[in-house]
């Protein structure tokens, strides 16, 4: 876990923004720790919608299993993250909403799940994940902030949010470069 707590009501709210309200649309978390963001998307997430969740940690995975049933939690690493939803029938994902430590990932981490977050929304979904305020300076939150605009046809960031510990923003993407099949 990269987190000094779980995110807030807020943050969750804008990186859930992303969840479509009608049909029945397919969401994956990844990271999703503690399940805090998971309330805000099942909050947007219309009925027949499916609600998938990566995580690594065996011990949150049990965690997140017992405390929101309706969660479809999945064990397992991003960066297998075609195989996952694969061996689940998923083929297309409508939003990605990602609470990962990027700062924590080399280079070549980041590459490899943004890659696997491309192929998923395709030219279609949407991807949200966010970032810390106090660490933009850092050299790998510049590196993740080119990744994503070398990734992504369209990067949005949020306004602050500061109702969240430490104060954080969201990077909103769409439309994968080259159309979702290479990172």
């Amino acid at each position: 876990m990269g987190a000094v707590a779980p995110s807030s009501p807020r943050l969750a709210r804008v990186l859930a923004s992303v969840v479509p309200r009608d049909g029945e649309p397919v969401v994956v978390e990844l990271g999703p720790g503690t399940g805090a963001v998971s309330v805000a998307v099942e909050e947007r997430l219309p009925a027949g919608g499916r609600h998938l969740a990566v995580e690594l940690d065996a011990t949150m995975v049990a965690y997140l299993e017992h405390t929101r049933p309706a969660l479809e939690v999945v064990h397992g690493d991003a960066r297998d993250l075609g195989k996952l939803l694969a061996d689940r029938g998923v083929d297309h994902v409508d939003a990605i909403i990602c609470g990962l430590p990027w700062a924590l990932f080399d280079e070549a981490t980041q590459t490899a799940v943004l890659g696997e977050v491309s192929r998923a929304i395709g030219t279609t979904g949407a991807f949200t994940t966010f970032a810390y305020l106090h660490g933009m300076t850092l050299g790998a939150a510049r590196r993740f902030r080119r990744t994503l605009r070398s990734t992504f046809d369209e990067v949005l960031v949020s306004a602050t949010v500061w109702r969240n510990l430490p104060p954080a923003f969201v990077y909103v993407c769409r439309r994968p470069l080259g159309g979702g099949m290479e990172a």
